[in-house]
Order: C-alpha cells, then sequence, then structure tokens
C-alpha cells in the first residue's frame, strides 16, 4: 500500500514552493502559513517572506512590526507573533539552530506535535505522523473509524508510523496531505483516483463521505460595531492594539461595539470618549459592511469625524495622527482595509 501511495505522490505532488527545499526554516515558516488557510492563499504570503527574510538568521533580527506588516492580510496574526517570538527562543536558547528533537522544538511558542512532527519528518526525514485534516480524514476512511476521538487519532498515528518504519516519512506525510486534499475530499471522494482504494474500509461501505463523522459546528456569535475615522486637518487617528487582545500588534480606528439600545453615532461617540479621551463631531456615514472571523462575525459601519476644538488624546495606549500616503507604513487588520477600499471609493465619486 505504502508503494503505491508513494508512486501516485511522485505523479501527482502539488507543485508548491515549499516543496522545494529540505530548509527546516521554510518547511516550519510554510506549515505555520498554512494552519487554518488555504494553500493558494499562502503561496503569494510565503514567496513574498522569503525574498525579505531569505534565512532564519533575518528574522532573529527583524523587528515584529516588520513581520506582521508583512503578514497583513493573512489574518489569524498570533501565528506570525508566536513564530517571531520562538525564532527569538532559539537564538537564546538553542545557540541559534532549529532543535531537531521534537520534545524541545514542540515547547515552541505556536508549535505543538503537528508542525514539530510535519518540520522534522519532511526536512530530516524523523519518523514522526504530521496528523492534520486531510490525513485524518484519509485514515479515518482507510481504518473505518467514523469518530475522531483521542483513541482513534492514536491508532490513526501508529498505523502511519508503521508505514514510515521502512523510511520515506516526509513523503507519507505530504502524500496523505495530497490525497486529502485532490482525491479523498471532505465531502467527494474520487474513489476511482484514489492508489488505496483497495484497502479502505470506508469504500466497501458505499459511503466513504459519511467517514469521519461531521461535527455540528455551533452558530458564531455575530457584533454590531461602529469604527470613526477622526481627522485633524489632513491626518487621521490610529491606534495600536495591545499584543493580548486578538489582533494584537495591529493598528485600527477608534470605536468598538454597539451596546443595546444604541444607535450608531451615539455608541461611537462613547467608544471614542473612552477609548481614547477625545470629544468629537460625527459627520457623514463612510459605509457599512460584514466581516467574518473564526469563531466571530462582526457588521462593521465607519464614520468620519472631527476632534472639536481644544479636545486632546488622553489614552495611554500608543497611538499615531498619520496621512491616507502613511497607510503601507502600519499592518491594520483585513476589516480596516475595507473601509480604506469605501474611503477611496467615495473620493473617486467625488
Amino acid at each position: 500500500m505504502v508503494q503505491s501511495l508513494l508512486r501516485w505522490y511522485k505523479i501527482n505532488k502539488r507543485d508548491i514552493p515549499w516543496r522545494q527545499t529540505k530548509d527546516p526554516y521554510k518547511i516550519w515558516l510554510s506549515e505555520v502559513m498554512l494552519q487554518q488557510t488555504q494553500v493558494e492563499t499562502v503561496i503569494p504570503y510565503y514567496k513574498q517572506w522569503i525574498k525579505k527574510y531569505p534565512t532564519f538568521t533575518d528574522v532573529m533580527q527583524a523587528k515584529e512590526s516588520d513581520l506582521l506588516k508583512l503578514w497583513e492580510g493573512l489574518g489569524y496574526y498570533n501565528r506570525c507573533r508566536n513564530f517571531h517570538k520562538a525564532v527569538n527562543n532559539i537564538a537564546n536558547d538553542h545557540d541559534g539552530k532549529i532543535p531537531d528533537l521534537m520534545g524541545d522544538f514542540k515547547k515552541l511558542p505556536g508549535v505543538g506535535d503537528y508542525i514539530s512532527s510535519a518540520v522534522l519528518s519532511i526536512s530530516s526525514g524523523q519518523n514522526l505522523p504530521a496528523l492534520d485534516g486531510n490525513i485524518i480524514r484519509v485514515l479515518s476512511r482507510v481504518l473505518r473509524k467514523k469518530k475522531v476521538s483521542p483513541h482513534n487519532r492514536k491508532i490513526i498515528h501508529n498505523h502511519i508510523l508503521k508505514w514510515m518504519k521502512y523510511g520515506h516519512a516526509g513523503d507519507i506525510n505530504e502524500a496523505l496531505m495530497d490525497l486529502g486534499s485532490i482525491v479523498c475530499r471532505p465531502n467527494q471522494a474520487h474513489c476511482h483516483e484514489c492508489p488505496i482504494t483497495e484497502f479502505c474500509g470506508a469504500v466497501a461501505t458505499g459511503n466513504p463521505e459519511t467517514y469521519p463523522k461531521i461535527l455540528t459546528k455551533k452558530k458564531t456569535p455575530e457584533y454590531d460595531v461602529v469604527t470613526g475615522i477622526i481627522w485633524k486637518n489632513d491626518k487621521f487617528l490610529i491606534m495600536l492594539r495591545e499584543n493580548k487582545k486578538h489582533l494584537g500588534g495591529l493598528w485600527e480606528f477608534p470605536g468598538g461595539k454597539i451596546k443595546n439600545g444604541e444607535n450608531k453615532t451615539k455608541a461611537l461617540e462613547r467608544e471614542i470618549r473612552e477609548e481614547c479621551g477625545l470629544n468629537v463631531d460625527i459627520e457623514n456615514q463612510i459605509g457599512s459592511f460584514k466581516h467574518v472571523y473564526s469563531h466571530f462575525s462582526i457588521n462593521m459601519t465607519s464614520f468620519h469625524c472631527t476632534a472639536k476644538n481644544g479636545s486632546l488624546v488622553t489614552t495611554q495606549q500608543k497611538h499615531q495622527w498619520i496621512k491616507l500616503s502613511q497607510i503601507d507604513n502600519f499592518a491594520f487588520p483585513k476589516a480596516n482595509h475595507k473601509i480604506f477600499s469605501l474611503m477611496n471609493e467615495m473620493r473617486r465619486n467625488g
């Protein structure tokens, strides 16, 4: 079965840039970027990052704000901050070398079992099954396991480990990843294209797509949010989110959630006063849109505002007044870029 899988992989493997290297730094970076993100989305970010930071040492010497700017739009920014923390940890505690033992590697910020297994199996051939969603789905079907329980995950892990005893650990992991992505898909199993279909227990049931059982997702909360573009002459106010918060380390506009019973302008006046001590005049509405995060969504409305005469920013939160031409110097959440797009559209339409 393993030889059939590897022959299929040799012919059908995806042509993606991090497959061209055994450099653990580049493989690690790709795995961090790929968490909860599609391959097609990651490729341009990966290429831009490697162009600017071609070596592990380059990341050690970089500022977090510069890394976040390069990460801008990819989302899940904790991945970037943890990657930077892990690099600094390696510089201080591992003589600047990426650990080659799983026990040491997985203790780094943002690493854990999956990333350490993927990186070390691909870069140095260590026999470490990397159980991502694709691999778990493929093996759940092969072994005819309905539930992805800790017990069944252990069975899957040990089954792959047996395949790896003859070598090719990295290729086996990547072959199973590709098989799950290309052929053994969640809602459509192309069994006639699968190199291991004759060994698959779920095929015999006639309904391989029912393995493993898909858990019903909970409904995610939705919030109404207002933000203000506060102008002072030709500059507007931006504020830096604290690292411990969602989207920490990114710049944003003042604002927040609308409370029950509030209208949008009253909520915005309150939020701006609470956040930065400013009293403002709220002017025309820029626009509204919905933005979806992994665990919640927001309906954001943004307004142009002006600070009232004599009104001063009193917050301890880091902030700056910038011009529109300076936007590219700061990392903003993707939702804020939607506001920039609306502002540009307004300017074009006069």
